[in-house]
Formats: structure tokens, C-alpha cells, sequence
């Protein structure tokens, strides 16, 4: 599983055969600008699904339900994640939070909506958190992950992501639990891994996460394109006579 936010993005990521992509609400951070992923709506949510899924003739599209559109009530968190595959043509729907969300993934579930769990470091928590780091690293903590594990599959979700724990932990909620597990931070003991692709692909210069590889640099390619288009139009080497368009001559000397 790979994110995309956009079309064309979505094509790229389809067309090489990734199994699902995942239209996070990591499009906070990466592609709207904001400092966490708290800011992003419903709506923002909708749109960048809809994006994606015109670009998608393969992969599962899972839409992430975002800060505070699955807490208030039951029936809103049903009516927000069906706006995501009904608006947004996603396939399913991805959460946060263990066993103080089984409810809400039970309607979900009731009501005909897939439902993926997202477990460990949850981004809509990091206040609640202390920050981004690693979960799972004391007994009680860990405890609480597998004991969340299981009530959010008993809840009914297909598969559970594990975010920033300890590899055995996440080896060990694995063999615990009978729907997949896909990793992010959480060693190759996974049934699947994800990544942003912007991290992977290098698209901003630094500050990438510990475990995100990055299988290109492409900041320095698009930076370069930049500067070399930027030096040929100051130069005037483009636009060149293969960009331009040309005119009758007998045109010309009327006008």
C-alpha cells in the first residue's frame, strides 16, 4: 500500500501494481501544508478521494475518516464514512484507535462499509501522545495494543494498520490476530507495508521518518527542471522553433 492525494499521482501508484492506496490524512502534512493532520476535513477528505479514484482502474482505494469525523455519535461517523465511498468512490474506509472505537466500526461494518484499524502511533492522537514516537515499549503499553488488536477485529475491521511499534510487538499482533496486518514503522514481520509516497520517492529534501526508505530523490531532479527552465526563458533559449507555431507569410504582410 502506497498514499496518493491526487490524480496523476494515483496513476503512477496504480499502474505499478501497489495492491491498495491509502488517501491518508497524511495530505495534511504533505500536500496542504499544515503541521499535523489535526486540520483536515471531511470535505478536504472527499475531494483528494475523488481525485484519486478517477485515476484508479485497479487498486483498492482506502479513505482515511478524519480528526473528529468519527467521535461524536454513531450516526455521523456512519454518515461521514459513507461520504467516502458514496461522494468519493473509495472501496473502504481507514480509522484510529482501539477499543474505545469498536462501536463505531460495529456501524460501520452493519452498515455495509469496509473498515481498516490503524493502531500504535496514531497521528490524531500525537497530543495525547507526546509526539511522534515509537508506541508499544512498556508492558502496560503493549499490553493495551493487542488487547486493541483484537476488540477493533472483533469490531469487524479487515485488516489493522501498525504504526511506529517494536517489531516483536508487531510479530506478535500478527500471529494473534486472523485479518492481515500492514506495517509502517513496524519491522517485516507484516502481512503488507505502507509508506507515503512522498517520503519514499524524496520529494522534500529532509525530515523524513526513520523508516521510510527512500527509493529516489526526486526534490533535486524537479529542483534542477525548475532552474534550468527558469535559465532558458531568462536566456531566451525557450521557448525554441520546435515550441513555437508558425504563420503564413502572406497573413503576415496583410496585417
Amino acid at each position: 500500500m502506497l498514499t496518493a492525494y491526487d490524480f496523476p499521482m494515483a496513476k503512477l501508484v496504480d499502474a505499478a501494481g501497489i495492491d491498495a492506496i491509502l488517501v491518508g490524512d497524511s495530505m495534511g502534512n504533505v500536500v496542504l501544508g499544515y503541521g499535523s493532520t489535526i486540520p483536515v476535513t471531511m470535505d478536504d477528505m472527499v475531494h483528494h478521494v475523488k481525485a484519486v479514484t478517477r485515476g484508479v482502474s485497479r487498486a483498492m482505494v482506502v479513505g482515511d475518516m478524519p480528526f473528529l469525523s468519527y467521535h461524536l455519535s454513531r450516526e455521523e461517523s456512519v454518515r461521514n464514512a459513507g461520504r467516502l465511498l458514496q461522494e468519493g468512490g473509495a472501496q473502504t474506509v481507514k480509522l484510529e484507535g482501539g477499543a474505545e472505537v469498536a462501536d463505531v466500526i460495529r456501524a460501520m461494518v452493519n452498515a455495509g462499509i469496509p473498515v481498516m484499524g490503524h493502531l500504535g502511533l496514531t497521528p490524531q492522537s500525537v497530543n495525547q501522545l507526546g509526539g511522534y514516537k515509537v508506541q508499544g515499549k512498556d508492558e502496560a503499553t503493549a499490553r493495551k495494543l493487542i488487547e486493541d488488536a483484537l476488540a477493533i477485529q472483533e469490531a469487524g475491521v479487515f485488516s489493522v494498520v501498525l504504526e511506529c511499534v517494536p517489531t516483536a510487538l508487531a510479530r506478535l499482533i500478527t500471529e494473534k490476530l486472523d485479518i492481515p496486518t500492514i506495517g509502517i514503522g513496524a519491522g517485516p514481520v507484516c502481512d503488507g507495508q505502507v509508506l507515503v509516497a512522498h517520503d519514499m520517492l524524496g520529494l522534500y529534501g529532509e525530515g523524513s521518518p526513520k523508516f521510510a526508505k527512500r527509493y529516489a530523490q526526486l526534490s533535486d531532479q524537479i529542483t534542477d527542471a525548475f532552474k534550468a527552465y527558469r535559465q532558458e526563458v531568462e536566456s531566451r533559449a525557450f521557448p525554441g522553433p520546435e515550441h513555437s507555431f508558425g504563420m503564413d507569410e502572406e497573413i503576415l504582410e496583410k496585417l
